[in-house]
């Protein structure tokens, strides 16, 4: 099944087909709609760690191979050199997984790549727990807490597909860096479609409530909205729903707002809970002052166990049932 949608890009219609955006990847959409912003941005260009397949930007490839820049299993010069080509009047999207953008490059990342001021944006995918049975050296649950530290650097955790889409048309107008986070290929849509309004930054509101505020990211968004679902269907408990795709900059104001109107909030992210979403609405509560009942969902700062990532989303109680038994045991209190 295939699906034709237009869209705007400074200013030209552009028609594009691909396979319905549900039946698709993160990664796989993020390949698509970069090869076709790609046919009016010549300056786009994509660099990677001998992940072409892996990333899936395969489609790129054989539409502007001169444009692809393959560096092997050297991820800590590809940084540099995209940083390099920025500078020179590129826009460069680098990819490679989570795990090697934000730890192996690390240094790269914040001194090149950020520190420069360059419009690099680094796409990581098979980040969280999306590669689960490839063991620890693939596991993926510090990088958001590593990536929002450095100054100047967006960071972006899409919900599914739907959201990919929009976040990658939006960041080849983003200035500054970027760290996008996306799976490895198995989330649920949390949206019914892309035809939604998305801004860097600024929350989306997914379903309102008012004795409870989930603020979730990345697949938590899916799982939240499914919890919410059905703790009003069974038990008649209105949940608010936040997908926070942005950790940095954090929309505040729907965190007050939700502090405000709700009083109990409770934060879900596929990640170490030190340092990632959690700890950046934490942060915003006790700098405003706000009284709340609070609780992280996450890794509880712990190396993972190894097995598929629905089971371990199970494990630490990152899915729509652990959800459920955390907003039942908090609206005891």
């Amino acid at each position: 099944m295939s699906s034709t949608k237009e869209f705007i890009v400074d200013g030209k219609g552009l028609t594009w087909t691909v396979d319905t955006l549900d039946q698709l990847t993160q990664a796989e959409i993020y390949g698509k709609v970069l090869t076709d912003m790609a046919r009016v941005r010549p300056d786009i260009v994509v660099c990677c760690a001998d992940l072409l397949k892996s990333t899936k930007l395969r489609e790129f490839q054989r539409t502007f191979p001169q444009r692809v820049f393959n560096f092997g299993i050297s991820e800590q010069n590809m940084m540099s050199a995209a940083a390099g080509m920025s500078l020179e009047g590129l826009h460069p999207f680098v990819s490679t997984f989570g795990v090697f953008a934000s730890m192996r490059a690390c240094e790269q990342v914040r001194t090149d790549v950020v520190y420069q001021g360059t419009r690099v944006k680094i796409i990581a995918t098979h980040s969280g727990l999306s590669f689960g049975q490839a063991g620890t050296t693939h596991h993926c649950t510090e990088d958001l807490a590593i990536m929002r530290s450095f100054a100047r650097m967006t960071v972006i955790v899409p919900a599914d597909s739907f959201e990919t889409a929009q976040v990658i048309r939006a960041l080849v107008d983003h200035e500054g860096p970027a760290y996008v986070r996306l799976g490895r290929g198995f989330e649920f849509p949390a949206y019914e479609s892309d035809q939604f309004e998305f801004k860097i930054g600024k929350a989306n509101k997914i379903k309102e409530g008012d004795a409870l505020t989930v603020i979730a990211c990345g697949v938590g968004v899916e799982g939240a909205k499914e919890a919410a679902e059905s703790l009003e269907f069974d038990e008649g408990i209105s949940i608010r729903v936040l997908d926070m795709h942005t950790i940095k900059p954090l929309d505040r104001e729907a965190v007050q707002k939700a502090a405000r109107e709700t009083k109990r909030i409770i934060t879900v992210e596929e990640h170490n809970i030190i340092g990632g979403l959690g700890s950046a609405v934490a942060e915003v509560l006790a700098e405003e002052g706000v009284s709340v009942r609070f609780k992280r969902l996450g890794i509880p700062d712990t190396f993972c166990q190894i097995g598929y990532p629905e089971d371990l989303y199970k494990v630490y109680g990152i899915d729509s049932d652990g959800i459920i038994k955390a907003v039942q045991e908090m609206l005891k209190v």
